[in-house]
Protein backbone atom coordinates (compact mmCIF):
# COMPACT_ATOMS: atom_id res chain seq x y z
CA UNK A 1 0.00 0.00 0.00
CA UNK A 2 2.83 2.47 0.44
CA UNK A 3 3.83 1.62 -2.84
CA UNK A 4 0.68 2.86 -3.83
CA UNK A 5 0.68 5.65 -2.04
CA UNK A 6 4.35 6.95 -3.37
CA UNK A 7 3.16 5.95 -7.02
CA UNK A 8 0.02 8.38 -6.96
CA UNK A 9 0.12 11.89 -7.83
CA UNK A 10 0.80 14.81 -5.05
CA UNK A 11 -2.76 16.55 -5.55
CA UNK A 12 -4.38 12.70 -5.15
CA UNK A 13 -2.68 12.36 -1.96
CA UNK A 14 -2.98 16.23 -0.75
CA UNK A 15 -6.40 15.65 -1.62
CA UNK A 16 -6.87 12.30 0.37
CA UNK A 17 -5.46 13.80 3.36
CA UNK A 18 -7.74 16.64 2.97
CA UNK A 19 -10.59 14.22 3.46
CA UNK A 20 -8.63 12.58 6.50
CA UNK A 21 -8.32 15.89 8.29
CA UNK A 22 -12.21 16.81 7.62
CA UNK A 23 -13.34 13.49 8.97
CA UNK A 24 -11.27 13.83 12.51
CA UNK A 25 -11.98 17.38 12.34
CA UNK A 26 -15.88 16.30 11.89
CA UNK A 27 -15.56 14.04 14.75
CA UNK A 28 -13.88 16.40 17.54
CA UNK A 29 -16.60 18.78 16.55
CA UNK A 30 -19.09 16.33 17.29
CA UNK A 31 -17.20 14.93 20.71
CA UNK A 32 -17.47 18.88 21.64
CA UNK A 33 -20.86 18.66 20.58
CA UNK A 34 -21.51 16.10 23.26
CA UNK A 35 -19.54 16.91 25.96
CA UNK A 36 -21.23 20.49 25.71
CA UNK A 37 -24.67 19.37 25.75
CA UNK A 38 -23.33 17.08 28.83
CA UNK A 39 -22.47 20.23 30.38
CA UNK A 40 -25.52 22.01 29.73
CA UNK A 41 -27.69 18.80 31.05
CA UNK A 42 -25.74 19.07 34.39
CA UNK A 43 -26.32 22.80 34.78
CA UNK A 44 -29.80 22.43 34.14
CA UNK A 45 -30.44 19.38 36.50
CA UNK A 46 -28.36 21.63 39.15
CA UNK A 47 -30.60 24.84 38.85
CA UNK A 48 -33.58 22.44 38.92
CA UNK A 49 -32.22 21.21 41.76
CA UNK A 50 -31.78 24.62 43.63
CA UNK A 51 -34.73 25.98 42.13
CA UNK A 52 -36.66 22.85 43.26
CA UNK A 53 -35.20 22.93 46.96
CA UNK A 54 -35.68 27.06 47.17
CA UNK A 55 -39.33 26.37 45.94
CA UNK A 56 -40.27 24.10 48.63
CA UNK A 57 -40.62 25.37 52.32
CA UNK A 58 -38.27 25.81 55.06
CA UNK A 59 -38.31 23.16 57.52
CA UNK A 60 -38.73 24.93 61.01
CA UNK A 61 -36.07 24.31 63.34
CA UNK A 62 -36.74 22.21 66.43
CA UNK A 63 -36.88 24.23 69.68
CA UNK A 64 -36.05 22.58 72.85
CA UNK A 65 -39.19 23.07 74.64
CA UNK A 66 -38.84 25.72 77.75
CA UNK A 67 -39.34 23.96 81.13
CA UNK A 68 -43.49 24.63 82.09
CA UNK A 69 -43.50 26.47 85.74
CA UNK A 70 -46.68 25.28 87.55
CA UNK A 71 -48.23 25.81 91.16
CA UNK A 72 -48.02 22.48 92.61
CA UNK A 73 -49.01 21.34 95.95
CA UNK A 74 -46.28 20.05 98.41
CA UNK A 75 -45.84 18.35 101.80
CA UNK A 76 -45.96 21.41 104.25
CA UNK A 77 -44.08 19.13 106.95
CA UNK A 78 -43.36 14.99 106.82
CA UNK A 79 -46.31 13.57 106.57
CA UNK A 80 -46.39 9.48 107.91
CA UNK A 81 -47.45 7.51 105.82
CA UNK A 82 -51.13 6.14 106.94
CA UNK A 83 -51.23 9.30 108.10
CA UNK A 84 -54.57 11.43 107.08
CA UNK A 85 -54.40 14.59 105.48
CA UNK A 86 -54.83 18.06 106.83
CA UNK A 87 -55.72 20.97 104.99
CA UNK A 88 -52.08 22.35 106.76
CA UNK A 89 -50.34 19.29 105.89
CA UNK A 90 -49.91 20.92 102.12
CA UNK A 91 -48.98 23.90 100.91
CA UNK A 92 -48.33 25.76 96.80
CA UNK A 93 -45.08 26.15 95.62
CA UNK A 94 -44.32 26.81 91.45
CA UNK A 95 -41.74 24.63 90.21
CA UNK A 96 -40.32 23.82 86.48
CA UNK A 97 -41.81 21.18 85.23
CA UNK A 98 -40.45 19.69 82.10
CA UNK A 99 -43.33 17.24 80.99
CA UNK A 100 -46.74 19.65 81.22
CA UNK A 101 -48.61 16.69 81.14
CA UNK A 102 -47.64 15.35 83.99
CA UNK A 103 -51.50 14.74 85.47
CA UNK A 104 -50.15 12.79 88.47
CA UNK A 105 -49.06 16.12 90.30
CA UNK A 106 -51.38 17.63 92.52
CA UNK A 107 -52.04 20.95 90.97
CA UNK A 108 -53.24 23.65 93.56
CA UNK A 109 -56.86 24.59 92.28
CA UNK A 110 -60.09 24.66 94.80
CA UNK A 111 -61.04 21.08 93.43
CA UNK A 112 -57.60 19.61 93.95
CA UNK A 113 -57.38 21.00 97.74
CA UNK A 114 -60.25 19.44 98.22
CA UNK A 115 -59.88 16.12 97.42
CA UNK A 116 -56.61 15.71 99.06
CA UNK A 117 -58.28 16.88 102.50
CA UNK A 118 -58.71 13.01 104.45
CA UNK A 119 -56.90 11.35 101.95
CA UNK A 120 -54.65 9.12 103.30
CA UNK A 121 -50.99 8.69 102.38
CA UNK A 122 -49.75 5.56 100.96
CA UNK A 123 -45.89 6.09 101.77
CA UNK A 124 -44.37 8.32 104.13
CA UNK A 125 -43.57 11.89 102.37
CA UNK A 126 -40.72 13.79 103.19
CA UNK A 127 -41.06 17.88 103.68
CA UNK A 128 -41.00 19.95 100.26
CA UNK A 129 -41.85 16.80 98.09
CA UNK A 130 -44.53 17.31 95.44
CA UNK A 131 -48.05 15.47 96.18
CA UNK A 132 -49.01 12.58 93.99
CA UNK A 133 -52.35 11.18 93.43
CA UNK A 134 -50.66 7.74 93.92
CA UNK A 135 -49.33 8.48 96.73
CA UNK A 136 -52.71 8.68 98.63
CA UNK A 137 -55.70 6.91 98.88
CA UNK A 138 -58.84 8.74 99.01
CA UNK A 139 -62.36 7.81 101.34
CA UNK A 140 -64.48 5.92 99.48
CA UNK A 141 -62.11 3.98 98.31
CA UNK A 142 -61.92 0.63 98.48
CA UNK A 143 -60.02 -0.80 101.30
CA UNK A 144 -59.68 2.91 102.50
CA UNK A 145 -60.59 2.06 106.46
CA UNK A 146 -58.43 -0.79 106.52
CA UNK A 147 -55.51 0.99 104.70
CA UNK A 148 -55.81 4.00 107.49
CA UNK A 149 -55.79 1.33 110.20
CA UNK A 150 -51.66 1.03 111.82
CA UNK A 151 -50.86 -2.92 112.07
CA UNK A 152 -52.73 -4.72 114.35
CA UNK A 153 -54.84 -1.94 115.22
CA UNK A 154 -58.85 -2.42 115.30
CA UNK A 155 -61.76 0.16 114.23
CA UNK A 156 -64.60 0.54 116.91
CA UNK A 157 -67.58 2.21 116.55
CA UNK A 158 -69.52 3.93 119.41
CA UNK A 159 -72.64 6.43 119.29
CA UNK A 160 -71.91 10.01 121.41
CA UNK A 161 -74.71 13.14 120.96
CA UNK A 162 -73.41 16.28 120.05
CA UNK A 163 -72.98 17.14 123.37
CA UNK A 164 -70.96 14.58 124.55
CA UNK A 165 -68.92 14.46 121.05
CA UNK A 166 -68.19 17.58 121.22
CA UNK A 167 -70.19 18.81 118.52
CA UNK A 168 -68.20 19.63 115.45
CA UNK A 169 -65.01 19.85 117.00
CA UNK A 170 -64.07 16.46 116.73
CA UNK A 171 -62.06 15.34 113.22
CA UNK A 172 -61.08 12.50 111.49
CA UNK A 173 -57.39 12.36 112.76
CA UNK A 174 -58.13 14.01 116.21
CA UNK A 175 -56.64 12.07 119.46
CA UNK A 176 -59.40 11.68 122.25
CA UNK A 177 -60.06 9.65 125.81
CA UNK A 178 -63.17 7.99 125.78
CA UNK A 179 -64.90 8.63 129.54
CA UNK A 180 -67.20 6.21 131.13
CA UNK A 181 -69.99 7.42 133.22
CA UNK A 182 -72.11 4.83 135.50
CA UNK A 183 -75.18 5.05 137.78
CA UNK A 184 -75.15 2.97 140.29
CA UNK A 185 -78.61 2.81 141.57
CA UNK A 186 -78.10 0.88 144.54
CA UNK A 187 -80.44 2.83 147.52
CA UNK A 188 -77.42 0.99 150.02
CA UNK A 189 -74.89 3.30 148.56
CA UNK A 190 -74.47 6.98 149.41
CA UNK A 191 -75.59 9.74 147.61
CA UNK A 192 -71.93 10.75 146.19
CA UNK A 193 -71.15 7.69 145.11
CA UNK A 194 -73.46 6.69 143.18
CA UNK A 195 -72.25 8.27 139.99
CA UNK A 196 -68.71 8.02 139.07
CA UNK A 197 -66.67 8.95 135.57
CA UNK A 198 -63.67 7.23 134.55
CA UNK A 199 -61.18 7.59 131.38
CA UNK A 200 -60.95 4.05 129.87
CA UNK A 201 -58.90 4.27 127.10
CA UNK A 202 -56.40 7.63 126.59
CA UNK A 203 -54.95 8.76 123.58
CA UNK A 204 -56.55 6.82 121.02
CA UNK A 205 -57.41 7.92 116.97
CA UNK A 206 -60.26 9.02 115.46
CA UNK A 207 -60.67 7.70 111.77
CA UNK A 208 -64.11 8.78 111.08
CA UNK A 209 -67.59 10.47 112.24
CA UNK A 210 -70.95 9.27 110.97
CA UNK A 211 -69.87 8.12 107.44
CA UNK A 212 -67.26 10.86 106.68
CA UNK A 213 -63.73 10.09 106.76
CA UNK A 214 -62.97 12.89 105.58
CA UNK A 215 -61.40 15.71 107.96
CA UNK A 216 -63.62 18.64 108.26
CA UNK A 217 -66.92 17.42 106.30
CA UNK A 218 -70.11 18.24 108.13
CA UNK A 219 -71.83 15.00 108.99
CA UNK A 220 -75.36 14.64 107.46
CA UNK A 221 -78.23 14.23 109.65
CA UNK A 222 -82.10 14.98 109.46
CA UNK A 223 -82.04 15.32 113.03
CA UNK A 224 -79.57 17.12 115.20
CA UNK A 225 -80.40 15.52 118.72
CA UNK A 226 -79.76 12.32 116.98
CA UNK A 227 -76.42 10.42 118.39
CA UNK A 228 -73.46 10.67 116.13
CA UNK A 229 -70.77 7.58 115.80
CA UNK A 230 -67.24 8.26 116.00
CA UNK A 231 -65.29 5.43 114.54
CA UNK A 232 -61.99 4.54 116.81
CA UNK A 233 -58.62 3.13 116.49
CA UNK A 234 -57.86 0.53 118.74
CA UNK A 235 -55.61 -2.67 120.33
CA UNK A 236 -57.30 -5.85 120.80
CA UNK A 237 -58.14 -5.20 123.86
CA UNK A 238 -59.05 -1.58 123.55
CA UNK A 239 -61.73 -2.93 121.76
CA UNK A 240 -63.11 -5.71 124.52
CA UNK A 241 -63.03 -2.68 126.64
CA UNK A 242 -65.65 -0.66 124.78
CA UNK A 243 -67.37 -3.57 124.26
CA UNK A 244 -67.94 -3.90 127.99
CA UNK A 245 -67.64 -0.08 128.40
CA UNK A 246 -70.72 -0.04 126.16
CA UNK A 247 -73.01 -1.72 128.53
CA UNK A 248 -71.84 0.10 131.40
CA UNK A 249 -73.11 3.52 131.00
CA UNK A 250 -72.33 6.37 128.80
CA UNK A 251 -69.62 6.70 126.28
CA UNK A 252 -68.03 10.59 125.71
CA UNK A 253 -65.20 12.04 124.02
CA UNK A 254 -62.72 14.16 125.08
CA UNK A 255 -60.17 16.15 122.65
CA UNK A 256 -56.36 15.79 123.77
CA UNK A 257 -53.64 18.56 122.64
CA UNK A 258 -51.81 18.32 119.91
CA UNK A 259 -48.61 18.52 121.83
CA UNK A 260 -46.30 15.70 122.57
CA UNK A 261 -47.59 13.96 125.81
CA UNK A 262 -46.10 10.87 127.66
CA UNK A 263 -46.71 7.66 126.19
CA UNK A 264 -50.23 5.87 127.43
CA UNK A 265 -50.09 2.19 129.21
CA UNK A 266 -50.06 -0.24 127.88
CA UNK A 267 -53.95 -0.79 127.64
CA UNK A 268 -54.15 2.78 126.83
CA UNK A 269 -56.75 3.46 130.32
CA UNK A 270 -55.76 6.12 132.36
CA UNK A 271 -56.18 5.72 136.43
CA UNK A 272 -58.82 7.86 138.38
CA UNK A 273 -62.41 7.64 139.08
CA UNK A 274 -63.78 11.19 139.52
CA UNK A 275 -67.10 10.27 142.05
CA UNK A 276 -70.46 12.03 142.02
CA UNK A 277 -69.01 13.59 145.78
CA UNK A 278 -65.91 14.57 144.38
CA UNK A 279 -68.18 17.36 141.91
CA UNK A 280 -70.44 18.37 144.34
CA UNK A 281 -69.17 18.02 148.17
CA UNK A 282 -73.20 18.82 148.50
CA UNK A 283 -73.86 15.49 147.70
CA UNK A 284 -71.59 13.91 151.22
CA UNK A 285 -73.38 16.66 153.26
CA UNK A 286 -76.83 15.40 152.33
CA UNK A 287 -75.65 11.66 153.25
CA UNK A 288 -74.00 12.83 156.51
CA UNK A 289 -77.26 14.53 157.67
CA UNK A 290 -79.11 13.17 160.54
CA UNK A 291 -82.59 11.20 159.49
CA UNK A 292 -85.89 12.89 160.76
CA UNK A 293 -87.22 11.83 164.22
CA UNK A 294 -89.79 9.25 163.94
CA UNK A 295 -92.75 8.46 166.31
CA UNK A 296 -94.24 5.23 167.30
CA UNK A 297 -97.18 4.75 169.22
CA UNK A 298 -98.51 2.15 171.16
CA UNK A 299 -102.19 1.07 171.75
CA UNK A 300 -103.05 -0.76 174.69
CA UNK A 301 -107.26 -1.15 174.59
CA UNK A 302 -109.12 1.20 173.59
CA UNK A 303 -108.19 4.05 176.26
CA UNK A 304 -104.42 3.71 176.76
CA UNK A 305 -101.55 5.07 174.30
CA UNK A 306 -98.14 5.54 174.24
CA UNK A 307 -95.80 7.53 172.10
CA UNK A 308 -92.19 6.94 171.77
CA UNK A 309 -89.96 8.83 170.25
CA UNK A 310 -86.41 8.56 168.59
Amino acid sequence: MLADQAQRPPALRLCHRDRRNARILSSGRVVIRIFFFILMACGLAGFGSVAWIATRPAKSRSVAELPVRQVILVAAHPITAGALLKPDDFVARSVAIPNHKDDDLALDTPEVRRSLVGAMARRTLTAAEPIRTSDLIRPGEHGFLAAALHPGMRAVTITVDAATGEGDLISPGDRVDLILTQSLAEPNVPAGRRVAAETILSDVRVLAIDQKIVVGAAATRSDSRRGRTVTLEVTEEQAQRVSVALQLGHLSLSVRSAASLPPASASGAANGTVWALDVSPALGAAGSAPPPNGTVRVFQGAAEVKEFKF
